[in-house]
């Protein structure tokens, strides 16, 4: 995700948008959220929500309480209030539509858990700050190593520390429950810090980690989709897709995401289907189920022991011969209820330029192999 300031220049030189990442346009952040109300102005007597979204590492983000006496824009740099000292953030969303993803999250404006804005950061808190971000890198090898050698099964995949420098967040998974007392006392010994466990799960870890799919594009995990919801492989069945786990898995190692999003077209075009599993009897013979075309509204039939003899039909055609054999009617072949699929039209385009042949323009090859036999031919003069 980047705005229109984060491209190149005339020279191909990436220009960036030259506020550390976020843009006043706010689509530079991870799960961000487009103020569509930043230039309009309030009614009269109506005042401006007094909260404010702020994002902190890896798109973490918390909704704080703005004070009286400060006036927040988006991509303001603050100090937060914290459970113990303070964090430092970043100013994502602030005005009316706060108070929508507030409602959206299911958090009320009289709840204590909301914290407050101490104050736009100064120089010395970004110092602190950026002397704390540098820090997390060799944290994170060394808590790998100290967990390896404790033998733990877990992996920890993120570390952030806060923006005073005075706790770590420890992100990590596991599969099964993990007891890691020994762990947090030889962190404690090792960092001479305060620790914090968090245990996220395999489709947090690649929205907090990113990363580039087999589509080509960003994870949607990382960059709009905020809510997980289940996925199995019921969904590939119902769009026909081959049950290969190395295709239908992420990066996650869970089932992808976009599995779901064609979902509901699928199961809309599938009422009028009869189940796969039913058959045909008619005078001729049984015939099978062997293929379907869901959004063409087609099935293939073949009788059992004629199995390269596809037949096709239509739904329509389909249930009534399934509603006749219900009250106990056969039908004399499929051949009677056999319909035509319809071809696609194929577009011929044309040269709309002129009907000119791109190389009328390049000069012809010269033969050189012409030349050669010719030179054989001819006997030299000093044999005459």
């Amino acid at each position: 995700m980047a705005c229109s300031n984060c491209g190149t220049d005339t020279n191909g030189t990436p220009k960036g948008c030259k506020n550390n990442g976020t843009c006043g346009t706010s689509s530079c952040n991870k799960l961000t959220t487009f103020d569509w109300l930043a230039n309009m102005k309030l009614p009269q007597g109506q005042s401006s929500m007094p909260y404010a979204e702020v994002s902190f590492k890896n798109g973490r983000k918390e909704f704080f309480r703005i004070p009286v006496n400060i006036t927040l824009h988006m991509g303001d740099i603050v100090a937060t209030e914290a459970q113990s000292g303070h964090d430092i953030g970043t100013v994502t969303l602030t005005g009316e539509l706060v108070g929508i993803q507030m409602k959206k999250k299911k958090i009320t404006t009289e709840s204590a858990d909301i914290k407050k804005i101490y104050r736009v950061a100064s120089q010395r808190d970004l110092d602190v700050w950026q002397q704390a971000r540098s820090k997390e890198e060799a944290i994170q090898v060394r808590a790998r190593e100290i967990a390896i050698a404790l033998r733990l099964e877990m992996k920890i995949s993120d570390v952030e520390v806060q923006g005073d420098g005075s706790k770590v967040i420890f992100y990590y998974t596991a599969d099964t429950r993990v007891d890691f007392r020994q762990l947090i006392k030889e962190f404690a010994r090792e960092f001479s810090i305060r620790i914090e466990m968090k245990q996220i799960g395999l489709r947090q870890e690649a929205s907090r980690l990113g990363g580039i799919g087999s589509c080509g594009r960003e994870l949607c995990c990382s960059t709009w989709l905020t809510d997980f919801r289940s996925v199995n492989t019921t969904a590939a069945k119902y769009q026909q897709l081959s049950l290969n786990p190395q295709k239908l898995a992420g990066q996650c190692g869970k089932l992808k995401c976009c599995l779901n999003y064609e979902l509901d077209a699928y199961l809309d075009a599938l009422q009028d289907f009869p189940k796969m599993e039913i058959k045909l009897k008619t005078e001729k013979g049984v015939a099978a189920c062997q293929k379907i075309d869901i959004f063409k509204g087609v099935l293939w039939y073949a009788y059992e022991g004629e199995w390269m003899n596809w037949h096709l039909l239509t739904t329509e055609k389909a249930n009534e011969i399934i509603k006749k054999n219900k009250n106990n009617e056969t039908v004399t072949s499929l051949e009677d209820f056999v319909g035509i699929l319809e071809k696609d039209e194929t577009v011929e385009y044309e040269n709309v330029v002129g009907q000119d042949s791109l190389t009328r323009f390049d000069q012809p090859k010269k033969h050189k192999n012409k030349n050669r036999n010719k030179n054989r031919n001819k006997t030299p003069r000093n044999a005459r």
